[in-house]
């Protein structure tokens, strides 16, 4: 079973910004009905790319602090993160073949 990070406002610098390889981060809430829809995918991917991607996920209504900084209004709300800084932005719940596009840039 793959571990997807759970990230707080807290720990987000030492699990995302100072991470060695790319992190995947879904801003979510659980009153969120898109975030619930693709949570599968998330863990697909998470497997997929296991050892190249890390794969966090952060609740909006716990940490407000993080998606402030981040600019995130809505969600589900993907960041993919390189060297501390943002690589791609993809907001709503898009199909797993646009989030592999924008990881596969990410990782190039």
């Amino acid at each position: 079973m793959v571990t997807i990070t759970q990230v707080v406002d807290d720990n987000f610098e030492s699990e995302v910004l100072r991470s060695d390889i790319p992190v995947l981060i879904d801003f979510w809430a659980p009153w969120c009905g898109p975030c619930k829809s693709i949570a599968p995918v998330i863990e697909e991917l998470a497997q997929e790319y296991e050892g190249k991607l890390k794969v966090a996920k952060l609740n909006v209504d716990e940490n407000p602090i993080t998606p402030s900084r981040y600019g995130v209004r809505g969600i589900p709300n993907l960041l993919i993160l390189k060297d501390g800084a943002v690589k791609e932005q993809i907001v709503g719940a898009a199909p797993k073949s646009r989030l592999v596009d924008a990881i596969e840039r990410a990782l190039t």
